[in-house]
């Protein structure tokens, strides 16, 4: 306990020097950061983001694998994510659970965790700016990344589940990292899974950093320094309080960090969702209307066949981003989950992205097309060309309730500090799978710190340099997935088959 005291007391010293040195050297910093960041996401677009599509139009290569890996998984796994959508409400009600059950956290804690570092700002200033980019059709893909992805996050969290580690203190280590390196050595391609796997990790930790953490705090901030002017010209103090209140938190680890999450989650969704829900509703006239738009947009050849291409890259990108099916890191939290069979946690997994983005992502986007702040060439146009997403969501929901930006701006917080607190995990996870658990708060320190840089950091950069990691951690975990999806089968059914007979029930005593 008292190594605890002085771990926080150490941080908030390291917080509060970092802070009244950014303050004399704003300028200078931000300008560094930027030109840092442009620099590696040059490279890391040239590595991984080479257009795969012949003629008009780019579709880079990460996201067309997600697209095939999410079609592939759900023709293969039966079309699950529609099918078991009612036996996954029933496990997160406790009806299956056994108090025997081994991990570290329940299935809907490992849920809310997940959630937490998807339900962010992803369905808030990554929506606006989906829609800002590729107009309202954008909406329709995100949807249809949304469904088939809850296959492919089936398919994650069920491999995380099935290669865990459970170590002699308790804690757990899972992840694509662990399904890489021990999944793989079973198939006799051990050298080439290690491989892939410290890669993993090394995306993981950049992610962490980049759209875990510096996205988090330049989008939250974006929408706070509209209800507090003052915020623009100081940021590194937002920054600071970020810092302290993520760094008291993140030391706890897995335990502390799931009960945060489950007392959030759940409040800031529902708040985000009654006030998207009553602007609807006031303009329900206009829902057949903008559905119409939505869809024709989806497939609107007018600007030409390129920029059809386009919407659907921004639909699909967009909705990677928000949900982060194939990317990997919401395996980490469900491997921590108590479950005596590890598709049962999948099946719980198949909720995010459900929730995440076809039903949050879509609010987000019918207020914005209601709100018509899209428009690039009308008077939001500037936050539109800066990727200031979360600041357009605001002005959306404030023509409409015109108190709402400042509940919406807590909200925003409340988004931001969530991802980054279950990002932190995720990162600490694969730090500590490559170095040790001794080295652990190494990275701890280091993700405090980047809180600060990110206050101060341009939003276009941060969005580029995070969504290029993000995206890049999907290249091995969907090799894994793809490589292992017939073990992942033959326990769904098995599992299935439990079910049916009754035997799942009779377990906990229900049958």
């Amino acid at each position: 306990m008292r190594s605890r005291l002085y771990r926080t007391l150490f941080l908030s010293l390291l917080m509060l020097a970092g802070g009244q040195a950014m303050a004399g050297q704003e300028a200078a910093a931000a300008s560094t950061l930027n030109e840092a960041l442009a620099s590696i996401n040059g490279w890391l677009a040239t590595v991984l983001f080479f257009d795969v599509f012949p003629g008009e139009g780019e579709f880079p290569f990460i996201v067309a694998w997600l697209v095939a890996g999410a079609v592939f998984l759900t023709v293969k796994m039966g079309f699950i994510n529609f099918r078991l959508l009612g036996h996954s409400v029933a496990i997160l009600r406790g009806r299956y659970s056994r108090p025997d059950d081994v991990g570290e956290v329940s299935p809907f804690q490992a849920l809310t965790t997940a959630l937490s570092a998807t339900v962010g700002l992803g369905n808030i200033a990554g929506v606006a700016i989906a829609i800002g980019i590729g107009g309202p059709g954008a909406t329709f893909w995100m949807i249809i990344a949304g469904l088939l992805g809850m296959t492919t996050k089936f398919t994650e969290a069920s491999l995380a589940q099935m290669y865990r580690e459970i170590r002699p203190d308790g804690h757990v280590m899972g992840g694509a990292m662990e399904y890489l390196s021990r999944g793989f050595a079973e198939l006799g391609w051990k050298g080439f899974g290690k491989a892939l796997a410290i890669l993993f990790s090394i995306l993981t930790i950049g992610a962490s950093l980049g759209g875990g953490n510096a996205f988090q705090v330049s989008q939250s901030l974006s929408a706070v320094k509209q209800q507090i002017p003052y915020l623009a010209e100081e940021p590194w103090i937002y920054g600071l309080v970020m810092s302290f209140l993520v760094g008291v938190v993140i030391i706890g680890g897995i335990r502390r960090i799931a009960h945060v999450a489950e007392a959030i989650v759940p409040t800031m969704v529902g708040i985000y969702l009654a006030a998207a829900g009553w602007i609807v509703l006031s303009n329900a006239e206009k829902v057949p209307e903008v559905f119409a738009l939505i869809f024709s947009s989806a497939f609107s050849m007018e600007a030409g066949f390129g920029a059809f291409i386009g919407i659907i890259v921004q639909g699909f990108r967009r909705a990677a981003f928000s949900s982060e099916a194939g990317i990997g890191s919401a395996a980490i939290a469900h491997s921590t989950a108590r479950t005596p069979y590890p598709v049962r946690q999948g099946i719980v997994a198949l909720m995010e992205p459900f929730i995440d983005t076809v039903v949050i992502c879509t609010m987000t986007a019918l207020v914005i097309i209601i709100t018509g702040v899209y428009d690039a060439n009308g008077q939001h146009a500037e936050l539109i060309a800066n990727n200031q997403g979360a600041a357009l969501t605001s002005m959306a929901f404030g023509s409409v309730i015109s108190w709402f930006p400042v509940v919406l701006s807590i909200s925003v917080v409340l988004f931001a500090y969530s991802a980054m607190i279950s990002w932190s995990y995720y990162g600490e996870r694969c730090w500590t799978y490559m170095f040790g658990e001794r080295w652990s708060m190494i990275y701890k320190i280091a993700f405090v710190l980047v809180v600060m840089a990110g206050s101060i950091g341009s939003a276009s950069a941060v969005l580029d340099f995070s969504d290029l990691l993000l995206l890049s951690m999907a290249f091995p975990n969907m090799f894994a997935l793809y490589a292992l999806s017939g073990q992942v089968k033959r326990r769904l059914n098995a599992y299935l088959e439990k079910l049916r007979s009754g035997e799942l029930a009779r377990e906990v005593g229900r049958g």
